[in-house]
């Protein structure tokens, strides 16, 4: 992670992304470089707008939030019930009588709090 900042710090103070001044960076910072890791990301980098790059990830999160809002102003208009359904299978015993146990005690919780 520290080197895509040192790239993010190169690209802020609008120097050159090469590898000796992301080794420079790194070095500065107390971090024990790996050439092949340099390298690699340079490679990575030479074709890319970081600028545009970092303003469209920072776009994602605000337009995914308005999208689940709407989606869920208009999953309240139905009067359907939905059931969630999950990928972790199910591990309960069904033969054990325990669910009358767990509904007793939630009721004297309900009274503590009430």
């Amino acid at each position: 992670m520290e080197y895509v900042y040192a790239a993010l710090i190169l690209n802020e103070t609008d120097a050159e992304i090469n590898e000796d001044n992301l080794t420079d960076v790194l070095d500065a910072a107390g971090v024990d470089v790996e050439e092949s890791r340099v390298k690699a990301l340079v490679a990575a980098l030479e074709d890319v707008d970081i600028d545009e790059a970092v303003s469209e990830a920072a776009a994602v999160p605000a337009a995914g939030a308005a999208a689940g809002g709407a989606a869920a102003a208009a999953g309240d208009e139905g009067d359907e019930e939905v059931e969630e359904t999950s990928d972790v299978p199910d591990t309960t015993d069904e033969d054990e009588d325990d669910d009358e146990d767990d509904d007793a005690g939630g009721e004297g919780l309900g009274e503590l709090f009430g």
